[in-house]
């Protein structure tokens, strides 16, 4: 037996040593666990290790709120992980109230121009003296220079965006001769690399236990999971076919537009 824990790019390693477990005709039970903090596999409600981000993201919004809010036209710029996918984003920037502009790769936007993000901060600032930004870091990649280099999984490595937001804010400002006071804050890997809060906790333990179940009844080539809150085993072929990504007409991304009272920067 052997048991798989991973995202998209372990799944489809965990799916390929099962065909060639078939291919052999192996007695070889291989079996998955979703464990990725950007809750991007398709069919599952979420995967273990997203509530833990979305939990400890809440300490850097929290920072970049306190800074802006605590300097004269201040604003507070928060990166977050999510390559092709913006659900920690989303639901970080749901939980905290604290974001006013949520960037997310699902959804296009303009930096500049009057309806651009640099616009909308100039009128928060002067409407509320402040302003916070979360941007997943996915987000906003036609806005910035292509790169050819892919990373060890053969994914493209994608421009700094948060970086990039956080100059031509500074830029912008300047030019029009309006004060600003910018801060940028990454918590990559302090989201994560931390401990399972108690909702993950109890979660990956389900889910651990029913991966062993699969596989005593002899199972392989699987994933266990939750869809639509029941516990179930999904083909690994299925849920690897493409990323789960937000859906820009959900209620939940018009619940987190409607937190922060942001309009559309296109």
């Amino acid at each position: 037996m052997l048991f798989v824990l991973g995202g998209n790019g372990t799944h489809a390693g965990a799916n390929a040593i099962h065909n060639e477990c078939r291919k052999r005709r192996l007695k070889v039970s291989i079996i998955g666990v979703p464990k990725t903090i950007d809750n991007d596999i398709l069919l599952m409600d979420k995967t273990f290790g997203f509530d833990t981000a979305v939990e400890e993201a809440q300490r850097a919004i929290n920072s970049a709120y306190i800074e802006a809010h605590s300097a004269y036209h201040g604003i507070g710029i928060v990166k977050l992980m999510g390559r092709d996918s913006g659900f920690i984003a989303m639901h970080a920037s749901l939980a905290s109230g604290q974001i006013d502009i949520c960037l997310i790769p699902e959804v296009p936007f303009n930096i500049h121009g009057p309806r651009g993000v640099l616009s909308y901060l100039k009128y928060l600032i002067e409407t509320k003296g402040s302003a916070v930004v979360c941007v997943a870091e996915g987000a906003g990649q036609n806005l910035l220079r292509k790169t050819n280099a892919t990373d060890a999984s053969g994914n493209t490595v994608f421009r700094d965006i948060g970086v990039y937001i956080q100059q031509e804010t500074k830029k912008h400002f300047k030019e029009i001769g309006v004060h600003a006071d910018v801060k940028y804050i990454d918590p990559t890997y302090m989201i994560r690399a931390c401990r399972a809060n108690a909702s993950d906790g109890i979660f990956c333990t389900v889910l651990a236990q029913n991966a062993v179940h699969g596989a005593f009844a002899g199972y392989s080539g699987i994933t266990v999971g939750t869809c639509n809150t029941h516990y179930a085993y999904f083909p690994i072929p299925e849920v690897i076919a493409l990323p789960k990504l937000v859906d820009s007409n959900s209620r939940m991304w018009h619940r987190c537009l409607t937190a922060t009272g942001q309009p559309d920067f296109i």
